[in-house]
C-alpha cells in the first residue's frame, strides 16, 4: 500500500514539474511576442548575439583542430547570450512602461536582489508621493517618490524619525526620477547594491524590530504601482532571470 502511495506521489510530482517548466515556456513566449512589436531591433540583436558567440567558439574549434566537438558548445553559448540580451531588452521595456507611474519605485524595491527588509509607504500624502524604508547590510535606506518640492520635506521628517531610533547606523536617502541629484527608476537597484555593507544579519535583524515601533505615518496613501501590463512583463523578467 505504502509502496502504491509512494509510486503516486512521485508521478504528481513529475507531472507538476512538467507543468512548471511548460508554463515558464509559455510566459516566456508571450514575452517574446510583447516585447517583439515594441522592440523592432530585438530579434536583429538576439541573432546577432547568437551568430557572433557561437560562430567565435566554433572558430576556436577549427584552430584547436575539434571543430565538430566545439559546435554543441558555440550553439549552447550563442543561445545563452541571445536570451541575456532578450531579457535585458525586457527589462528596460518593463522600468520605461513604470517610470512615471505612482508606486513605481515601490514596485522596483520589491523586485531586489538579496536580502532587504522593504517597508512600503512609511510616510505619504494625499497627491500619493511616498517614502519607503529599505533595511539591509549598508543600514537604512529611504527612497521617495512624487513631486520634488513635496517630497523632500517628506523624506526629511521621515529621516529624522527613523534617526531617533537608529543611533550610529548610516541612513541613506534617494529621491526616485530623472531630474537633478535624483536616481532614474532604471538605476535604483544598481545604486543601492553599490552602497557599502555596514551591517550583518544580526544587526540588520535588531535594527528591524527596533523600527517596527515607528510603523507608518498616519494618512498616508499607498500609491497603487504600475499597471497590469507591466506587472506582467515583471513576472516574465523574473522567470527569464530563474532561467
Amino acid at each position: 500500500m505504502a509502496a502504491g502511495q509512494d509510486k503516486d506521489a512521485k508521478k504528481q510530482a513529475k507531472q507538476a514539474r512538467k507543468q512548471a517548466r511548460k508554463q515558464k515556456r509559455s510566459q516566456i513566449f508571450q514575452a517574446f511576442k510583447m516585447q517583439r512589436k515594441e522592440d523592432k531591433a530585438l530579434i536583429p540583436w538576439m541573432l546577432g548575439v547568437f551568430l557572433v558567440l557561437g560562430g567565435t567558439i566554433y572558430g576556436l574549434g577549427h584552430l584547436t583542430g575539434i571543430p565538430w566537438l566545439m559546435l554543441p558548445l558555440g550553439i549552447v553559448t550563442g543561445a545563452m547570450g541571445a536570451m541575456i540580451v532578450f531579457g535585458r531588452r525586457v527589462q528596460r521595456t518593463v522600468y520605461s512602461k513604470a517610470e512615471g507611474q505612482p508606486g513605481a519605485a515601490a514596485w522596483a524595491l520589491d523586485n531586489l536582489r538579496g536580502k532587504w527588509r522593504v517597508t512600503h509607504t512609511v510616510a505619504a500624502t494625499t497627491q500619493l508621493d511616498a517614502v519607503h524604508r529599505v533595511l539591509g547590510g549598508p543600514g537604512v535606506i529611504l527612497v521617495a517618490e512624487g513631486a520634488p518640492h513635496r517630497v523632500k520635506g517628506l523624506l526629511s521628517q521621515e529621516k529624522k524619525r527613523v534617526a531617533r531610533l537608529v543611533g550610529e547606523v548610516p541612513i541613506y536617502e534617494f529621491v526616485v526620477g530623472n531630474d537633478e541629484d535624483q536616481v532614474p527608476l532604471r538605476k535604483l537597484q544598481r545604486r543601492m547594491m553599490k552602497l557599502p555593507r555596514n551591517l550583518r544579519g544580526k544587526e540588520v535583524d535588531a535594527l528591524e524590530a527596533k523600527l517596527a515601533a515607528l510603523g507608518t505615518s498616519r494618512g498616508a496613501a499607498a500609491p497603487k504601482g504600475p499597471q497590469p501590463n507591466t506587472a506582467k512583463m515583471r513576472n516574465v523578467q523574473r522567470t527569464i532571470r530563474r532561467k
